[in-house]
């Protein structure tokens, strides 16, 4: 009952499910550790992001930083 309740909602509602999901974890992470703590997880969850979609692409992290920041 419950897989088959999972299975047809991952299948026609994904968007809307994992929207759900994620806003239900990220209130509770909000309520538990506070806003700015929670803040700076999701910061360092794209920080961490980035660096790992570099390592996907085999590009140096050298050429990633002088791509991203200014020249002076």
């Amino acid at each position: 009952m419950f897989r088959e309740l999972l299975n047809e909602l991952l299948t026609n509602h994904r968007g809307k499910f994992l929207g759900v999901l994620l806003g239900f974890i990220l209130g509770v992470v909000i309520l538990i550790i506070g806003f700015w703590k929670t803040l700076f997880l999701a910061l360092c969850g794209i920080i961490g992001y980035l660096i790992g979609g570099i390592s996907d692409k085999k590009e140096k992290f050298i050429s990633f930083l002088d791509r991203i920041l200014p020249n002076s």
